[in-house]
């Protein structure tokens, strides 16, 4: 199971998701405030945080913020508003996946182990090489024409879902699925905003692509070029 922090103020809540957390396998690190939970990764390396926005210290987005600044650790949060917008602003500014007040100590155990098995499977493949682009899931490290190029989570996370289907159209729907854990429309600006930002990195740009070729009312496609 994982190594768990959780960031919740509610005494009630927090003791019963740590009782039943734990019960379920995982060890888990209980903590009452966004201070004390940004200290806490650093300090005790989770695999997982669980992150309640409604925090008396600090807002939950601004530790959201500060946790993305030190750490690549998966952050779930919990949030009392479920619409299209305000998830989609949670998984941009960096959470991996999130529920839905109130929830269930099954859906959080649930949600834990959809997470680390996503991050599990990446972490089993081997490298792989589109043309000049080599991208090492294991390390998470990218080279293009053999130069490092550094990429947030989620910029990986997009380019190595491209790198699966090299030449081939995929849809925004589909990234929005295999990234950020959306099955539904209604993101694609998501998808166009770190698209925008991948390609800057890679030294494109969506007027002039090398790698990242937008095909209008379809999707993008990772070219295979000659390395």
């Amino acid at each position: 199971m994982a190594r768990v922090l959780l960031v919740e103020d509610d005494d009630a809540i927090r003791t019963s998701l740590t009782k039943a957390l734990t019960a379920a396998g995982h060890v888990v690190t209980a903590v009452a405030g966004g201070a004390d939970g940004v200290a806490g990764v650093a300090r005790e390396r989770p695999e997982v945080v669980l992150l309640d926005l409604g925090l008396p210290d600090l807002d939950g987005r601004d530790v959201l913020a500060m946790v993305r600044a030190v750490s690549d650790v998966p952050v779930i949060v919990a949030t009392a508003r479920d619409d299209d917008a305000s998830v989609v602003k949670l998984l941009d500014a960096g959470a991996d996946d999130y529920v839905i007040k109130p929830y269930s100590s099954a859906q959080i155990d649930a949600r834990i182990r959809a997470v680390l098995r996503r991050l599990g499977t990446d972490q089993q493949d081997v490298t792989v090489d589109v043309g000049p682009l080599k991208i090492d899931p294991r390390s998470r490290e990218v080279t293009l024409d053999g130069h490092p190029v550094e990429l947030t989570r989620k910029e990986f996370d997009l380019l190595l879902a491209l790198s699966r289907r090299p030449g081939a159209v995929v849809s925004k729907r589909e990234l929005l699925a295999e990234v950020w854990g959306l099955p539904w429309g209604g993101g694609d600006r998501t998808v166009d905003v770190h698209l925008s930002w991948l390609r800057r990195k890679l030294g494109e740009t969506a007027a002039a692509p090398r790698l990242l070729h937008s095909v209008r009312g379809v999707g993008v496609k990772l070219a295979v070029l000659e390395a």
